[in-house]
């Protein structure tokens, strides 16, 4: 008998450094990275950088909950990310690269909220938590050349990673954590 598996979406700003952290936990199926949040329809790479199409980039994840749960996904996914900033993440500036939880039941819903306000309330943060938490919509996968960029491209990830500033935050923000990324 097959269990249920479950979908997640997350943006964290850009895609390429958002697969591998979730990509190799256990009970984790397939993260693909794409573009939701957004009103224009099937877009590509290309527009959705301008910030003119309304949608994030994204990582989509398939998941089987008795593995991994919706609570471990989130508890990861604030570890990739800088909650705090609402231009963007890192390098990467712009409304295409906002954080958001985007929400595909009632119980994700109250799951993300409790723990958005645990994280502003007990987190290392000194600035208010702004990451959104909205209903989930169409997710559109991103081009082939896009998906498990760090495994297809492990220098220009690493480099991505260090070079966005991300990596030192992550570092300075949960030390003493055990990084899954890593």
């Amino acid at each position: 008998m097959k269990e249920k598996m479950e979908v997640a979406t997350f943006a964290g700003g850009c895609f390429w450094c958002m697969v591998k952290p979730f990509d190799e936990q256990p009970g984790i199926l397939q993260v693909r990275s794409g573009y939701t949040g957004g009103w224009v329809e099937n877009p590509v790479y290309e527009e959705v950088k301008t910030g003119t199409t309304g949608h994030l980039e994204a990582v989509q994840i398939v998941y089987d909950p008795a593995i991994y749960s919706y609570s471990m996904l989130l508890e990861l996914y604030w570890r990739q990310v800088d909650p705090t900033d609402d231009g963007g993440q890192f390098f990467d500036r712009g409304d295409q690269y906002r954080t958001a939880v985007f929400y595909h039941s009632e119980e994700q819903r109250e799951e993300a909220l409790h723990s958005r306000q645990k994280l502003d309330e007990e987190g290392p943060f000194k600035q208010p938590v702004v990451t959104r938490i909205l209903p989930a919509g169409k997710f559109y996968e991103a081009e082939e050349k896009h998906q498990k960029f760090h495994s297809k491209y492990p220098d220009a990830y690493r480099a991505e990673r260090v070079n966005s500033g991300r990596e030192d935050f992550i570092n300075k923000n949960w030390k003493g954590v055990r990084h899954a990324d890593r």
